[in-house]
């Protein structure tokens, strides 16, 4: 595998890539899609819903705390997660303006 060239790309160019990797695994879809409809914190109903191992729903919720959409807390031996609305709407806002800053009068 090659080496990335990262640097010759813009930090939005960067970050955008980088959540859409995390954002490409359907399961990562699945698991943010069941927590933001939820009115609370939620924890170990995720693996019961998403029908996943535990070690597997904790990887991929790892992934999605690394770009910053999830919030945890510790209750007892269990991680609390609920989503991170700041960085939610941040991303939001960054996805809308890539997908609508496009030449509409190309072809």
């Amino acid at each position: 595998m090659g080496v990335s060239k990262t640097h010759i790309f813009s930090p939005t160019q960067n970050e955008l890539a980088v959540v859409a990797k995390v954002l490409a695994h359907p399961a990562r879809i699945a698991i943010l899609e069941y927590i933001s409809r939820q009115d609370s914190c939620i924890c170990n109903d995720l693996v019961d819903i998403i029908g996943l191992a535990q070690p597997t729903i904790s990887q991929h919720l790892n992934e999605i705390k690394k770009i910053g959409l999830l919030k945890g807390t510790f209750e007892g031996k269990n991680l609390c997660y609920c989503i991170n609305q700041e960085r939610w709407e941040e991303l939001q806002r960054s996805f809308n303006e890539f997908f609508t800053n496009i030449n509409r009068n190309c072809c």
